[in-house]
């Protein structure tokens, strides 16, 4: 038995070798989730472990409290390492928040031989020259994301490498946010004992887990609606065109509700999540749902009815705020016209009849982002809810830098090897422990063992000789 389990311990080891493992940490305002995974031989994603904890020091995407966040990051750590037996080293994490903004940008470079070819190294240069910008006080630069180039004012080029010219130019996308933010984020994830190999914007894990090529070459708006904030990723011609942070999620539907019902907020989580709805109409007056009273009160009775139309109320000015960024990036121009689309994820996509809405809203065809497509078939099926999106395009981003982010435990072990004790209770540890440190302080000789006949007497042997030697005395 021992020897299958070597076996087993030396083929994990081997192949951990030859797939690296990739490790994600979504730092949401809900929730904190540590996944790891590796690509499995048909090239889709094996989870090998998942943790995840209450999120208690982040509000609306941000960093406010850090011992608290670096709690949360703990506990769910530990569970996943506990779920998968690899130890993490670092993580790709994915960074939100309303303090996240997006611009367009066109920088160039002069080439000193305009015969030779572009390679790698030049859009490289091109692409730190950008880096370089100035932003605007406390601001810093997460993401240079390319669109297209142009060569000697021919237009249009999608890849480069390979042709020749002296002016080299193009337009960008880029992600900014506030420095602070950032570091706050960092000095979480250090303090959590853990390596940081990269920062993504969360829209754009997420639009990994879930949307298709076809989707981003079409034209398709992701819409991630988490528990602090709601993102927005848009793409057409399978390159990022705009991105988006909207400062409302989740948390402000069930504080509504909380208001609106006069129940406490974990009451109103529980009715959204079970009984909430984003369409009134589905609802008749009559259905009711009785809320247990606090402290031996009478219950509260809650209408089906008015609590859809309070859930419906916010959800509407939601997709409202994303769909103005839909307009505001030229949704309405043909050129720009997004053919796939809406594509709902995150926690918030699977309130119930919430695509519905969304298609009401807008006027665009909507459906929800699962991260299913990418996942090992084997998977657990907990993984393939949007709440996981953002976690498996972490993952996934992961993958791309190919560094080994977890090590098996039982590497670990046979790296530095531990001598194999007898299992001894705590009491008797202790006692060893204390005869051990009496032996060295006092190095006396040790008196020679009794014979069996001259045992020790006890309390009560004590007690009845003396009772005996009064008695004899008295007679």
């Amino acid at each position: 038995m021992q020897s299958l389990k070597q076996k087993s311990s030396a083929e994990e080891s081997s192949d951990y070798v030859a797939k690296p493992i990739s490790v994600g940490l979504d730092i949401g305002t809900t929730k904190i989730v540590v996944m790891i995974g590796r690509e499995n031989e048909y090239g889709k994603l094996e989870i090998l472990g998942v943790g995840k904890a209450d999120s208690l020091g982040v509000n609306k995407g941000v960093v406010n409290n850090i011992s608290q966040t670096i709690e949360s990051i703990q506990r769910a750590l530990q569970e996943a390492e506990e779920n998968s037996g690899y130890k993490v080293k670092d993580v790709v994490v994915g960074i939100a928040g309303q303090h996240i903004r997006s611009i367009q940008h066109s920088d160039y470079i002069s080439r000193p031989n305009p015969d030779e070819v572009i390679e790698a190294s030049d859009v490289e240069e091109l692409i730190n020259q950008v880096h370089k910008l100035t932003m605007l006080p406390g601001e810093e630069i997460i993401h240079v994301l390319p669109q297209e180039y142009k060569i000697d004012g021919e237009s249009e080029i999608k890849v480069p490498i390979g042709m020749s010219g002296g002016r080299f130019e193009a337009s960008f996308h880029l992600v900014v946010g506030q420095a602070a933010s950032i570091r706050n984020v960092v000095r979480c994830v250090k303090s959590a004992g853990l390596d940081l190999s990269g920062i993504t914007l969360e829209p754009l894990a997420s639009s990994d887990a879930v949307l298709s090529q076809e989707e981003k070459e079409a034209g398709v708006a992701l819409i991630d609606i988490g528990g602090g904030t709601t993102d927005l990723a848009i793409f057409k011609d399978g390159i990022i065109r705009h991105t988006a942070v909207v400062p409302f999620g989740g948390n402000v539907i069930t504080k509504d509700i909380k208001e609106g019902c006069s129940i406490i907020e974990k009451q109103a989580e529980l009715l959204k999540v079970r009984f909430g709805s984003a369409w009134p109409g589905e609802n008749k007056e009559n259905e009711i749902v009785s809320i247990p009273g606090l402290r031996g009160r009478e219950p509260k009775e809650i209408s089906l009815k008015n609590l859809s139309k309070i859930i419906n109320a916010r959800v509407v000015e939601i997709i409202e705020h994303i769909y103005a960024e839909i307009k505001a990036y030229g949704h309405n121009e043909p050129r720009k016209k997004l053919i796939a689309g809406i594509v709902l994820t995150g926690g918030g996509s699977e309130l119930k009849h919430i695509k519905q809405l969304v298609e009401f809203t807008t006027g665009m065809d909507t459906r929800i982002g699962y991260p299913n497509e990418h996942l090992a078939g084997d998977s657990d099926p907990k993984l393939s809810s949007p709440l996981y999106a953002t976690a498996v395009g972490l993952v996934m981003e992961s993958l791309r830098n190919n560094s080994r982010s977890a090590v098996p435990f039982a590497e670990m072990i046979q790296k530095k090897p531990i001598e194999t004790v007898e299992f001894v209770p705590k009491e008797e540890i202790k006692i060893k422990g204390i005869e051990e440190v009496e032996e060295v302080k006092k190095p006396e000789p040790i008196p020679e063992p009794a014979k069996p006949e001259e045992k020790s007497k006890g309390v009560l042997d004590s007690f009845f000789s003396k009772i005996k030697d009064f008695l004899d005395n008295a007679e």
